[in-house]
């Protein structure tokens, strides 16, 4: 129902920094808590980060000190900013949400319900 729409993938050099968006057209997700995913090929899909409808936020280890998820004034844009991006850090990323509007905290563990088609991350030299 609710179609979550990425952007901001490219292919950039050890080091490198990419700025991920997520937002659903028409749509304002200011009472969701949106989650980025990621899955390289062959691996299964691993949340990285999330935050809640108070700007609450969670990172799992790999992207701690390199990312920073974040969303707008009205909360319908997400944001993950990639700092000094590895090899191992291609992938398809996906944004995700699940409907939470008082929660002041986000979990990486949560089952989202709604995501968008994913954009590829490559970090090459």
């Amino acid at each position: 129902q609710l179609q979550l729409v990425e952007s901001g993938g490219g292919s950039v050099q050890p080091g490198g920094s990419l700025r991920l968006s997520c937002a659903a057209p028409g749509f304002a997700l200011g009472s969701y808590a949106i989650a980025w995913f990621r899955q390289a090929p062959g691996q299964e899909r691993e949340a990285i980060s999330c935050i809640s409808v108070t700007r609450g936020t969670n990172y799992a280890e790999p992207v701690k000190g390199r990312f920073r998820i974040s969303r707008d004034a009205r909360g319908n844009t997400a944001f993950l900013q990639m700092n000094s991006l590895k090899p191992e850090d291609t992938a398809v990323y996906y944004c995700a949400a699940n409907w939470n509007p008082r929660s002041t905290i986000c979990t990486l563990q949560a089952q989202y319900t709604h995501w968008g088609q994913g954009t590829q991350v490559t970090v090459s030299s």
